[in-house]
């Protein structure tokens, strides 16, 4: 949700790849590709976005923080960035998805969207449940 140099973001692409890549994920055995080459997620993200009212996105506590870390000049990326995760994780119809406690509230919006766009339009997204880990 900030700007980023160029240079700076690609090689930061290298540098996550490699890690994945180094942690044993085997690109034989799975999908790996650069979600920002894949203009769905976007789309989705904006279809969603339709349907998530402001009040919600304003209460997450996520937002309360880093806006006011950003002297209470919070960008709409941020505001809007649960619903960009929740898009991501709807876009492939998931129902698991492992979260750190601190995305909860996050996957809560995602699985109240998918209620949503489901009760009025019919079953389409299954609502995603959380895998919690200790670490």
């Amino acid at each position: 949700t900030m700007p980023k140099e160029p240079a700076v973001l690609r090689q930061n692409i290298l540098d996550t790849t490699a890690a994945i890549l180094a942690c044993g994920i085997d690109p034989k055995k799975c999908f790996l590709f650069r979600q920002s080459l894949v203009p769905e997620h976007a789309e989705l993200a904006w279809i969603l976005g339709c349907l998530t009212n402001m009040p919600r996105l304003l209460r997450l506590p996520q937002w309360k923080m880093k806006r006011a870390s950003q002297n209470n000049e919070g960008t709409v990326g941020l505001l809007t960035y649960p619903v960009l995760q929740a898009a991501d994780i709807l876009l492939y119809k998931s129902t698991r998805v492992p979260v750190g406690e601190d995305q909860v509230l996050h996957l809560e919006l995602a699985q109240d969207i998918a209620q949503h766009f489901n009760k009025k339009y019919g079953e389409f997204f299954p609502v995603p449940k959380a895998i919690l880990s200790e670490l």
